[in-house]
């Protein structure tokens, strides 16, 4: 779709609304919003300030993806920020200028950027309905469509797709704005000859997923979503193989230990999205041993795959380049790998729950909901089964590296699970010879957000303008640097190490947390615990959504 889409779609939205008011008009459209205005006010009023704050916390947090845009951009709502990246795919005749940065640099890493608009799109399907109650949706959509549209102008012909824009290693030199680039922008893409099947198959969950999400209201823009995202996962498919492979200085920053995950991610996403059981059987049945892990949670393996892929072994990262200014992202592919799984199992119980036709009789998605279950039972802190690596206050912990991305997604994946168990009648999760509600999901998933926001030892909200205290010294070369200040490519540094708060406030980002003895140390040199992402913002948004309000998930994703 061309430049400028999201105020298309802006448009054709609205033309839709007026016909369907004028065709659904009278007692029956009445009654139903009324009747639907009613519950939601009855819940808005039954619940407590608790409550409130997640309101207010996912409008701040929803901010982070306009902070992180790229492009000309339209109705800027961050002052400090301004276009950037304009000639972005020139070279290749793309319009390769929007989506977003991954973090505080200015690079486009298309793995994680298109695993962003996947939680995003999930969040939306899930819990639209919650933000739309608090005015959030459409600015959700809207920044999911920025990234979906550099998603497709990135995909130009069906076996070729790019997948960065921008030289981390020269980009990691410079400390600049966006807005004032100094550096080259080179492009990467993945094609038949040099594969890419992890990158491929995530940018193919991706649009599947955000093609229910405009499914309704622009079915032109989501179909041709759906073609896209199939196309890229018979290419990922076809030909198989690891991005970091095919460009292996590229491991350095987002490694891929495999591709497996992301094939059966997007065969789930377009199942939900087509409803053809090719997919699922993909999922289930020829795939599953091969590449699924549906045995248990990988908990207590976590730390054996990080000690063989990194020199010093162990959680506490001996690969990491602690002492580095700029982040080492490798650091964290493991996360997000393992981080896919999770979600997988749980996206995949949703047909167990809900008793999905095309699922009926398929053991493989029998085994999914055990595994999922079992990855319940690992985040309950009165299960027996309970992970013992979590902090003094509760909170889970895994690595130093972006600390808060394992319990802001364990606590999304389980006010998920508590919704679909409540919708679908399944009122008992059995760990062991205790027994569990969905409240008690739920109460979990409110302890982990309630840390973030700032019920924690140091008092300090993780959240970047939410609450009275948080961080000042956010790592982001945007942020930190004043809108009137002209900078070149090493100029800049100046402002990295200053002692003064950023001049900017990096508003609704999630930054990387606290270590396990729960200290924080705001300094933008600290990159493992004060730079944010824009895939941790996805999940977060997901999670303060689910909190919002009480209401049951629709049956099938497809029907949002």
């Amino acid at each position: 779709m061309a430049k400028g889409g999201v105020k298309q779609r802006k448009s054709r939205r609205c033309l839709w609304c007026i016909v369907a008011i004028v065709i659904l008009g009278g007692i029956a459209g009445g009654i139903y919003y009324v009747v639907k205005k009613k519950i939601l006010d009855q819940n808005s009023s039954s619940t407590s300030s608790l409550e409130d704050k997640y309101s207010d916390a996912l409008k701040i947090a929803m901010q982070f993806f306009d902070v992180q845009k790229s492009g000309k951009l339209v109705d800027d709502k961050i002052p400090w920020r301004g276009n950037s990246g304009l000639k972005d795919g020139s070279q290749a005749k793309l319009d390769l200028s929007m989506g977003m940065y991954d973090a505080g640099d200015n690079v486009k890493f298309g793995f994680p950027m298109a695993f962003t608009a996947t939680v995003l799109s999930w969040a939306i399907l899930e819990y639209g309905e919650h933000m739309e109650h608090i005015n959030q949706r459409e600015p959700a959509e809207n920044s999911l469509a920025w990234i979906t549209d550099f998603l497709l102008n990135a995909h130009p012909s069906q076996n070729v797709l790019y997948i960065q824009v921008g030289d981390p290693k020269e980009d990691h030199k410079c400390w600049e704005k966006p807005e004032k680039m100094t550096t080259k922008r080179p492009l990467k893409l993945v094609n038949s000859s040099k594969p890419g099947s992890d990158v491929a198959a995530e940018t193919a969950a991706a649009l599947a997923s955000a093609s229910l999400v405009f499914k309704k209201t622009d079915s032109t823009y989501s179909s041709t979503l759906l073609k896209h995202a199939k196309q890229l996962f018979t290419f990922a498919d076809k030909y198989k193989g690891s991005y970091t492979k095919s460009h292996p200085e590229v491991a350095t920053y987002y490694n891929s230990t495999g591709y497996g995950d992301e094939l059966l991610w997007a065969a789930s996403w377009l199942y939900h999205a087509t409803g053809d059981t090719t997919y699922l059987r993909y999922v289930t049945e020829e795939n599953a041993d091969k590449y699924a892990k549906v045995d248990g949670p990988t908990w207590f393996s976590w730390d054996n795959k990080l000690a063989g892929a990194q020199p010093g072994g162990g959680m506490e990262g001996g690969g990491c380049r602690t002492g580095s200014p700029v982040r080492t992202e490798s650091c964290l592919v493991w996360v997000l790998g393992v981080l896919v799984q999770w979600l997988r199992e749980v996206l995949l119980s949703r047909l167990s729950f809900f008793g999905d036709k095309g699922a009926k009789g398929n053991s493989g998605i029998d085994d999914y909901k055990k595994s999922a279950d079992e990855l319940m039972c690992a985040l309950l802190p009165d299960s027996p089964s309970a992970i013992a690596s979590r902090t003094k206050s509760g909170l889970i912990w895994i690595t130093k590296w972006d600390s808060l991305q394992h319990p802001v997604g364990s606590a999304f994946l389980a006010v998920l699970y508590s919704d679909y168990m409540r919708a679908s009648d399944n009122e008992i999760l059995s760990c062991g010879d205790d027994s569990f509600e969905p409240s008690d999901l739920r109460k979990f998933a409110q302890s982990q957000a309630d840390y973030v926001l700032g019920d924690n030892p140091m008092d300090i909200s993780y959240l970047v303008g939410y609450g009275d205290k948080y961080p000042e010294f956010v790592h982001h070369r945007g942020a930190s640097i004043p809108v009137d200040a002209t900078t070149g490519c090493t100029e800049g540094f100046k402002w990295l190490s200053s002692k003064k708060p950023n001049p900017n406030v990096a508003m609704g980002a999630l930054v990387g947390g606290p270590f396990k003895n729960e200290s924080f140390i705001d300094s933008r040199n600290n990159s493992m615990q004060t730079e944010p992402t824009t895939y941790n913002s996805a999940v977060l948004v997901g999670l303060l959504s689910s909190l919002v309000n009480t209401s049951s998930p629709v049956k099938s994703l497809n029907e949002n």
